[in-house]
């Protein structure tokens, strides 16, 4: 699980399919309101405020993205008290609202962002016989973004490529439309082969 705090009021969580798993929860039950997704939360929560000092207390915005093959991204934003708890004094409010208003989407490309673009090509050079051709290279908001999309890569690769990706980038849930809009395209196809022609991994 890896947390990181994307504002004063927002985070961002990073759960792979093995830390669902030992929770002995199935990633279709990370929308529903049953007590072990709840526990999973009230960690998530305490990790939050141990790490980051994230108070959690008041109403909270979840947003759940599933990524294929690399697990779940949980944004959590923080709110405002509502009319719910209008007439309550501070003294009154209950220590904990989880006011959750979970929404989840199915992110269905590979996307990892990376700040150092020597990073990017000691990466390309890993997969460069798992890419099987794939990948789109842009540069967005000061990083460089790897999309990918599953259905060029087999299967029984897909877990292999993410879990390297994930040893040298950050898992992204920016989508390909947000990337052609407001990105620059630097190369629109076969960019991990692209890589490793014209760059060489640092000794």
């Amino acid at each position: 699980m890896k947390i990181e705090r994307l504002s004063q009021d927002k985070i961002r969580i990073f759960l792979t399919f093995d830390d669902l798993s030992e929770r002995g929860i199935q990633k279709e039950e990370m929308w529903q309101e049953i007590p072990k997704v709840y526990d999973l939360f009230t960690e998530m929560m305490d990790q939050a405020y141990s790490e980051l000092g994230f108070d959690a207390t008041g109403p909270l915005a979840v947003e759940v993205f599933a990524l294929p093959a690399q697990g779940m991204v949980v944004i959590v934003t923080r709110g405002k008290y509502d009319h719910h708890f209008g007439g309550l004094s501070e003294d009154e409010m209950p220590d904990e609202i989880y006011e959750m208003e979970v929404t989840l989407e199915q992110n269905g490309s590979i996307v990892y962002a990376f700040d150092d673009f020597e990073v990017l090509i000691e990466a390309a050079h890993m997969l460069k016989d798992l890419a099987d051709g794939a990948g789109t290279l842009y540069r967005y908001m000061d990083k460089w973004f790897l999309w990918m999309d599953p259905d060029q890569l087999s299967e029984s690769k897909q877990g292999a490529v993410t879990a390297l990706l994930a040893e040298f980038g950050s898992s992204s849930t920016v989508t390909e439309a947000v990337l052609e809009e407001y990105g620059s395209k630097v190369m629109p196809e076969r960019a991990v082969e692209q890589i490793c022609n014209h760059f060489e991994r640092s000794k």
